[in-house]
């Protein structure tokens, strides 16, 4: 023993094993592929329409058939799902264009699937960019006055909504209005109409986050009075996002998800501990304008945080990964 307390003798000395990027690859413990990636988009009515969304830069409000060629791209890229959203022409107070047959939606659906049947569809079911006052449910006025939404009324829409995309195509529909027993009702009525093999993907733990701001700008649905705050999580609750996430499976959910996913590393590596299901993340348009910014400042180099952030949410236990930077990843991988 040295005067310092250093043993003398051998041992074992990590670095040897970052010497050379051979070495650094052969011991790597986490990998991303662009297996594990989806890409969002946003439809809307319209023809060769490509709007860019400012907040959001490189990504776009799409009419269907910039769509049908922006999926092509993702598919050639070896991503092998997309979110769709949907943007419609009118809204009311029933959001009665989100189950609409020939809805938003629905035609996208149908469009990219007839053109890539390869590439998996997964659709938003919710009601927030379909109602004229931008809540995801129907809104009722509480005793005291207020108004907020209606949670058990709210959940028949969002069946119809399901089964709507079901009929168009979609091969898994994903919840994220955060209403109570919603993935039961979407399961119900998937079932009673034939669907019994289409997949949910709950927004099981979804909270009520800062980081959402840009998506509304690009989904045009910031709510009209209040905010989503009686529906949606507080941030400081973790155990509260175990109950939710437990109750979606006990409801039928196949796939749960944790939104957003970079505050909350620790909530995916809780969930996927405790439940072991496949888990997703959504790395949402907040912390992708973020690093956009940075970026764009110079401030930062975009390639390399954003994969030390894919590699994150892997290494936190995210099995599927939602991110705008999907495309990106795919091609950095490919290089």
């Amino acid at each position: 023993m040295s005067d310092f307390g250093i043993p003398q003798f051998p041992v074992a000395r990590p670095r040897r094993l970052r010497a050379t990027p051979a070495l650094r690859r052969l011991v790597r413990e986490t990998r991303v592929s662009t297996d594990h990636l989806v890409m969002p988009l946003f439809a809307r009515p319209g023809k060769g329409v490509r709007r860019p969304i400012a907040s959001m830069p490189g990504n776009f409000q799409l009419s269907v058939d910039e769509l049908v060629k922006e999926a092509r791209e993702i598919h050639k890229l070896g991503v092998p799902a997309i979110l769709l959203f949907g943007i419609p022409d009118k809204k009311d107070a029933k959001a009665s264009g989100a189950y609409a047959k020939h809805g938003i939606v629905q035609t996208a659906v149908r469009a990219v699937k007839d053109a890539v049947p390869e590439l998996l569809v997964i659709t938003d079911v919710c009601n927030c960019e379909y109602t004229s006052h931008g809540h995801c449910g129907i809104v009722h006025k509480r005793r005291d006055g207020t108004l907020d939404v209606d949670n058990d009324a709210t959940l028949e829409l969002l069946a119809k909504s399901a089964v709507s995309h079901a009929k168009a195509g979609a091969d898994i529909v994903a919840p994220s209005d955060m209403m109570d027993g919603r993935v039961a009702a979407i399961r119900r009525a998937l079932d009673k109409t034939g669907f019994e093999q289409t997949p949910i993907l709950s927004y099981a733990a979804k909270f009520a986050s800062g980081f959402y701001g840009p998506f509304r700008d690009a989904a045009e649905s910031p709510p009209q009075f209040g905010d989503r705050r009686t529906y949606q999580m507080h941030y400081a609750n973790g155990d509260e996002a175990l109950r939710e996430v437990a109750l979606d499976i006990a409801e039928g959910a196949d796939i749960v998800m944790v939104k957003p996913a970079l505050a909350y590393l620790d909530l995916v590596r809780r969930v996927k501990e405790r439940f072991g299901m496949p888990t997703a993340v959504y790395n949402v348009s907040g912390e992708f304008a973020m690093v956009k910014a940075a970026a764009k400042n110079g401030w930062l180099d975009e390639r390399t945080v954003v994969m030390e952030t894919m590699t994150a949410f892997r290494r936190a236990g995210a099995d599927i990964i939602i991110t705008y930077w999907a495309k990106d990843v795919a091609r950095w991988l490919a290089a």
